[in-house]
């Protein structure tokens, strides 16, 4: 028999593992486990407070996470007062350019999308408001509340203002003419009346009842028509940063005005009554805060300068020594700056609690009063050098005064005498009434009154 060459051999051991090694492990494998259906990710974030600057920058980090995340779609938990329109339209730009539909829901009971947040309600591929809640009083306004000053000027943004609602609200396909309404009338729905005025989508309690109504459903997203499909989902909360957290405070405007405020107030204290830095210091550091909270807001220059002028006036008052009507005049002043302050083309739907305001000035002017009172008695106190800074100090008699005599003053002997042609004993304490020439007038110190005794009495 022929002798099998070994080439061959090997070659057919090879074929022979690999073909094993692909099929050895389908024949050892467990059957696996049918497929579950992809867990969607549905994105919340808190859409809460002021409609400004480090609002706008938090909706889209938000956003650009829940991308990341691949989310499916978006809520925004809201609750505001107003806020900024160009914070406002940055939003807008936001929810529109975003990669998936976003909702606004109004939440939870108490809760209000009212002037610029309404805006940003009708932005949103879904509406939806939590029951007990209120959405609309989207009139333009200064901040003070009050209406727009200028007829011209009224008309020409209430006019914008109308119009971007009417689109928003067309492009959703929601009623326009009920949406306008909220801005030409400033009317606001509670939750109920809104679904009736077809100006949001649903009335939901919770995350559950907005997936439920928006799943399945078509939405514009971008330039192109999608599909909504959720078989199951987690939700992920995105927390607004400590950093956005503190900017956002500090730039409400009544913060701003009133960081301002206190802080000039310390620093004025700081100068006229030096005790340290902390005053000084702290002041600074107000009015850094304050500035900087105003550099995030728009803002009108004639209120800094009223505001200033009245810190002015009640200085001057602390100099002339009057404490009263100056001072009442400056607070007025500083009152009356910080109602100006924020009448500024851009602040059109930003608020501002003036209650607030007119009482912390009021309560900070108070605290002035009596300080300042405080500090204009020792300016205007006795002097503390030459002559006149003498009386009343006390002196050491260094000989007897019978009438008069030699004292020690501030480490200086000075001639002196006793008033009333008194006598003062070498070792007592006496107290300077008054000064002539270089000669001190005193009197023996309380309890150490001597009347010298004919004959008896130390000379």
């Amino acid at each position: 028999m022929r002798k099998r060459s070994p080439v061959l051999l090997a070659v057919a051991l090879a074929v022979t593992a690999i073909l094993l090694a692909g099929v050895a492990p389908g024949l050892c494998e467990e059957p696996s486990p049918p497929r579950q259906g992809k867990v969607s990710v549905v994105a919340v974030t808190s859409a809460e407070g002021v409609v400004g600057i480090a609002y706008e920058e938090h909706i889209r980090e938000s956003m650009d996470m829940a991308e990341e995340e691949g989310a499916a779609m978006m809520v925004l938990v809201m609750d505001t007062p107003g806020g900024l329109s160009s914070s406002m339209r940055a939003v807008i730009q936001h929810i529109q350019s975003a990669p998936f539909p976003v909702v606004t829901w109004v939440s939870p009971s108490g809760a209000r999308g009212a002037s610029a947040g309404a805006f940003i309600v009708q932005a949103a591929h879904v509406a939806a408001m939590a029951p007990g809640t209120n959405i609309g009083a989207a009139h333009p306004v200064v901040a003070s509340g009050g209406d727009i000053p200028d007829e011209d000027m009224k008309k020409k943004v209430l006019s914008d203002f109308a119009a971007q609602m009417r689109s928003l609200a067309e492009q959703r396909g929601r009623d326009p003419a009920a949406a306008e309404k909220m801005v030409t009338e400033s009317v606001s729905y509670t939750s109920t009346e809104a679904l009736e005025a077809k100006v949001i989508d649903l009335v939901a309690r919770d995350i559950d009842e907005i997936v439920s109504w928006a799943n399945g459903k078509t939405f514009l997203v971008g330039e192109k028509e999608q599909v909504l499909s959720i078989e199951g989902y987690k939700v992920v909360e995105y927390e607004m940063n400590p950093r956005l957290k503190v900017i956002q405070f500090i730039s409400r405007p009544d913060v701003a005005y009133l960081l301002l405020v206190a802080g000039v107030f310390a620093i004025i204290f700081e100068v006229l009554s030096p005790g340290g830095f902390v005053l000084g210091v702290s002041g600074g550091v107000l009015v850094l805060f304050g500035a900087y909270g105003l550099r995030m807001i728009p803002f009108n220059w004639a209120g800094i300068v009223f505001l200033l002028a009245g810190v002015a006036v009640m200085i001057l008052d602390l100099v002339v020594g009057g404490i009263g009507i100056l001072s009442i005049l400056g607070a007025g002043a500083i009152i009356v700056g910080g109602l100006i302050l924020f009448r500024a083309p851009g602040g059109e739907l930003l608020n501002m609690s003036y209650s607030l305001m007119i009482g912390a000035v009021a309560v900070l002017t108070g605290f002035f009063l009596i300080a300042a009172w405080a500090v204009w008695r020792s300016l205007k106190g006795r002097p503390v050098s030459g002559r006149d800074g003498l009386v009343g100090c006390k002196v050491l008699a260094v000989s007897d005064l019978s009438p008069q005599g030699s004292v020690s003053c501030h480490g200086e002997i000075w001639k002196a005498r006793v008033l009333d042609d008194g006598f003062l004993e070498s070792g007592s304490v006496g107290i300077v009434e008054m000064v002539e020439g270089l000669t001190l007038v005193v009197r023996p110190e309380a309890g150490q009154e001597q009347e010298r005794e004919k004959g008896t009495g130390k000379h």
